[in-house]
Formats: structure tokens, C-alpha cells, sequence
């Protein structure tokens, strides 16, 4: 199967010159305290869009023939390739119908339809929106914008590689998000072109990991089921053309879990002062993670920062619960006047900070003269959880965390 070359990527440089500009390098000295390296973030996420999707949308749809372009395109997609679709069709003229599964998240449903897209919403999955689109195009002879699995996609995804050998020629690793693979595929291109000594690293969800057994087998083969909150990178099958591009490619894929995931999140926000979304937030995670093996500095690929602000709170809650600094415990105390009281007297003496009580007087597990109670609690590590469980322990409050 014939590969991508570096003067594919480059003319996609050149289109989409005066369409995008470079997105910045971070470097963060927080991420790279728990690497023992420096690591560099490329901010993809403050691409227009906030993703790097445009690129290879707009790559793609620049090169259809005329009659292509007045016939409109058609793609699938969780959220980000849908608005790089959208606003690439728009800002050349082509009308665009967007399929996107029906729990996609919301924000990205609106900015599709901002960007003029008509968006259809089929599916519990990427997959079978994926599948619905083919099928629309076909039926009504439009031209079907793949979200990874084509030369034009990979080509415009390389820009973003051309830019981290510019941007940090030092650097010795380079860690990318990897969904079906378009993105990885395109850097992997510029980097065994131009500097073959970098090891380039894949990082899938643990709930979405199909690359691993589709190397193996040396086919797509797909995973049966998606169980993760990276839907970014939730694509159960990788495609023919970005499969032999990894397996040529890339050094090596790892995964991370959903809890990895958070916690990357919650300290790209706290620490380096960037939204991203858990599948943008991937490389981080496996870098926080000990997943990858680094021995000089790294390059870590912010993919994308179009996340619900309901997800954010959510992934907020879990990072800090993963980083112990965020605890839920259950405890009981007896069913008297003062004794509520007591108990969060004890816990305020650990310095530990209440954000939320529950008491309940009923139920299977409570026994007679005795009241549960489930306290949410803001805390500064394992040894300060540890520690209010020992002080709550010696006052004769045995806890559980929840």
C-alpha cells in the first residue's frame, strides 16, 4: 500500500497557507517535573475549531473537481472532524451534511450548525454514524470526507508534524493522541522524513484500543465495544491506510485509563492553563502515567479543547478524586442531638475542608440509634486522607471512601 510522502504534506502546508497559522509550543515545567524531561505541549486545541481536524478537512475538500464541490460533502464524526468539515466546506463554497452520534456532546453539535453544516444525528456510536454516512453519500452521490482513512486527511494532519520540527528541533519523543490514526499517520511521515531519530509514541483509551490487535493480526480489526470517556478517540476500527502507516511508522501505542485521563485534564487546566478534552489530553496522561519511555525532551500533542462544560466539572471531580485531593467517605455516628456536629468538628481539626453532608437515618445498612453519613471532603494528598482516617478512626468514626 502506497504512503503519504513528505511532499504530500507540504503541499497541504502550502493550501493551507493563510488558512491557519502554526499553533503554539508550551513548555511545561509541571509535566515535565513528573517526566524528569522537558516536555513541550503543541496546542492543537487553540486551533480554529480547537482541534487539528481542520487540517486535513480543508486538505481534503480543496483538491475535489469542480462538480464534486457543487454536489456538496458528507462525513462522520464524534465532534471535531465534524467541525473541521463544517468550516472547511464553508469557507470554500461546499455545502456540507455532518452525521454525528446522538449523545454527541453538545457544544460540538451547536458549532457544527454555527459553521453552516446541515448535522444529522444517527447512532449510539461514531461507528454507526460512520456507517449512515457512507451510505448517504453514496445514495445521493456526494463525495464522503473520511475523518482519517485517506491520503488527502493524513497529508493535512503531517502539517502539524512539519511544525514540531520546526518548533523544537531538540526534541527526542514525540506523543500523539491516536483515534483512527490519521493524525499519528501524518506526523509519522515528516518524522521518518526529517528526523528519523525521534521515536514517535500512540496513546489510545484503554476503553478503545483497537490498534494493538489489528498490528497484530496485520488488519483492521475491530474492538467489540466501547467503554471510555475519550470519545474523541473512541473509533472501534482503525482504517487500512492509517493501519499501515503505524505499523511502518510509529514506535510504539500504549493506552490509559479513563482516571488517567482526568487527571490530565485537571492539570493541563490547573497547571498549564489549557482546556482540553480527555482525548486531547491523552499524550499527557501517558506521560503522567510513566507510560512512555523518554530519554530527552519530549513532545506532547494537545489534539483538541471542545469539551462540555458539564463534562469539564465532572472530569474536574474525578481528577481530583484519582489525585486525592478530592475524598468521599461513609461513616456512622449515633442517632443523637450534637453528634453530626462532633464528627464535623473532628474532621475540621484534620484541616480538611467539607464541601458536602448526607445523613441518612433509614435503610438496610444503618442500624438501630445509629445515622450514616457520607461526607464530601477537599483534601491535599494520600497522606492527608490517610491521616483523617486515622484521626475519624480514633474518635470512633470507622470510614469507607466511596
Amino acid at each position: 500500500m502506497e504512503l503519504v510522502t513528505l511532499d504530500d504534506v507540504r503541499a497541504a502546508a502550502a493550501r493551507l497557507s493563510g488558512v491557519l497559522e502554526a499553533t503554539p509550543v508550551e513548555r511545561s515545567r509541571a509535566i515535565g517535573s513528573f517526566v524528569g524531561q522537558d516536555v513541550h505541549l503543541k496546542c492543537e486545541n487553540l486551533q480554529r475549531t480547537g482541534s487539528f481536524k481542520l487540517r486535513g478537512a480543508y486538505n481534503r475538500i480543496a483538491q475535489l473537481s469542480e462538480p464534486e464541490r457543487r454536489g456538496g460533502v458528507v462525513c462522520a464524526s464524534a465532534g471535531n472532524h465534524a467541525q473541521g468539515v463544517a468550516l472547511a466546506a464553508a469557507m470554500q463554497g461546499v455545502a456540507a451534511t455532518v452525521f454525528m452520534p446522538v449523545e454527541a456532546p453538545l457544544p460540538k453539535v451547536d458549532a457544527t450548525t454555527g459553521y453552516g453544516a446541515d448535522v444529522r444525528l444517527v447512532g449510539e456510536t461514531f461507528d454507526e454514524s460512520l456507517a449512515e454516512a457512507v451510505r448517504f453519500a453514496e445514495d445521493e452521490g456526494q463525495v464522503f470526507v473520511h475523518p482519517f482513512d485517506h491520503p488527502d486527511i493524513i497529508a493535512g494532519q503531517g502539517t502539524v508534524g512539519l511544525e514540531v520540527v520546526e518548533q523544537v528541533p531538540e526534541a527526542s519523543t514525540v506523543v500523539v493522541c491516536v483515534g483512527g490514526g490519521g493524525l499519528i499517520s501524518g506526523i509519522g511521515v515528516v518524522l521518518a522524513a526529517l528526523r528519523p531519530d525521534v521515536r514517535l509514541v500512540g496513546v489510545q483509551a484503554e476503553g478503545c484500543a483497537p490498534f494493538a490487535g489489528s498490528l497484530a493480526a496485520g488488519e483492521p480489526v475491530a474492538v467489540p465495544v466501547v467503554d471510555t470517556i475519550a470519545d474523541g478517540i473512541a473509533v472501534k476500527r482503525p482504517g487500512e491506510l492509517t493501519l499501515a502507516h503505524v505499523s511502518e511508522l510509529v514506535d510504539d501505542i500504549v493506552t490509559v485509563s479513563d482516571a488517567e485521563l482526568s487527571r490530565a485534564v485537571v492539570l493541563l487546566l490547573e497547571r498549564a492553563k489549557l482546556v482540553a478534552e480527555p482525548s486531547g489530553a491523552a499524550a499527557v496522561a501517558a506521560l503522567l502515567a510513566g507510560r512512555v519511555e523518554v530519554d530527552g525532551p519530549v513532545v506532547a500533542t494537545i489534539s483538541g479543547g471542545n469539551i462540555d462544560p458539564l463534562v469539564l466539572q465532572h472530569l474536574v471531580t474525578g481528577g481530583l478524586t484519582a489525585d486525592h485531593r478530592y475524598v468521599t467517605l461513609r461513616t456512622r455516628v449515633p442517632d443523637a442531638p450534637g453528634q453530626l456536629a462532633r464528627l464535623l468538628r473532628t474532621i475540621a481539626d484534620t484541616r480538611a475542608n467539607v464541601v458536602g453532608v448526607q445523613h441518612h437515618r433509614l435503610g438496610s445498612r444503618v442500624a438501630l440509634g445509629q445515622v450514616e453519613v457520607i461526607v464530601e471532603l477537599e483534601t491535599r494528598g494520600p497522606e492527608h486522607v490517610a491521616r483523617i482516617h486515622q484521626v475519624l478512626a480514633d474518635a470512633g468514626y470507622p470510614t469507607t471512601p466511596l
